[in-house]
C-alpha cells in the first residue's frame, strides 16, 4: 500500500534520511551563524543534531515545520552546551617538553646550555613558546598548526620565524 505524500516514512532510516534531506541545509546555515562561520564546528554540530534525532526519532514531530523547530532547538542547545563547557574549564596551558635536553650528563657545558635554553624559552611569550612547541617538539606541520589556530599558513610561518629569532636573541644574551 503506497504511503500518502504528507506522512513520514515508516522505516526509521528512511525517516531520518528524509529529515536530513529536508532540514539539514537550514540547520547548517543556523549553526554557521552561531559558530561565527566555523564550518567544521558547524558540520560537527549538525552531525550531532542528526544523531540525537536518530536516537530520539519517536520524539521528533512528524509535521515538517515542527520537525525543523525540534532540530533547530537541539542544534542551538548543542552550541550553548559547547560555550558553557569552554567557559567552565580553565584555559589549557601546553607545557614545553624539555625531555630532549640531556639531564643525565653533568658536564659543565651541558648544564650551562640547558640553563641557557630554559632561560631563553622562559623569556618568550606564551604564544611563541606554544607555537615553537607545536612545530618543533610535537612535530606538527605548519599546515596543521594553521588549522588548529584558525589562521593562514603564512601567519604560522611568520610567527615561527619571529619566535625563533626571539629565542636566538635570548640565547645570545644568556
Amino acid at each position: 500500500m503506497p504511503q500518502a505524500p504528507d506522512e513520514p516514512p515508516a522505516d526509521p532510516a528512511e525517516r531520518l534520511t528524509a529529515l536530513h534531506a529536508e532540514h539539514a541545509r537550514a540547520v547548517l546555515r543556523l549553526l554557521l551563524v552561531l559558530t561565527h562561520g566555523q564550518r567544521q564546528t558547524a558540520e560537527d554540530l549538525l552531525q550531532e543534531t542528526m544523531l540525537r534525532a536518530w536516537r530520539h526519532l519517536d520524539s521528533v514531530p512528524t509535521e515538517p515545520d515542527a520537525a525543523r523547530r525540534w532540530l533547530v532547538t537541539v542544534a542551538r542547545r548543542l552550541v550553548i552546551d559547547g560555550v558553557r563547557l569552554r567557559r567552565g574549564r580553565p584555559t589549557e596551558v601546553h607545557l614545553v617538553d624539555m625531555s630532549w635536553v640531556p639531564a643525565g650528563d653533568d658536564t659543565t657545558g651541558t648544564a650551562l646550555a640547558s640553563h641557557a635554553i630554559r632561560h631563553a624559552l622562559g623569556r618568550l611569550s606564551p604564544a611563541q613558546r606554544s607555537l615553537l612547541s607545536e612545530v618543533y617538539l610535537v612535530g606538527r606541520s605548519p599546515q596543521e598548526v594553521a588549522g588548529r589556530l584558525g589562521v593562514p599558513i603564512g601567519t604560522v610561518k611568520s610567527r615561527t620565524h619571529y619566535a625563533l629569532r626571539a629565542l636566538r636573541t635570548g640565547l645570545e644574551a644568556a
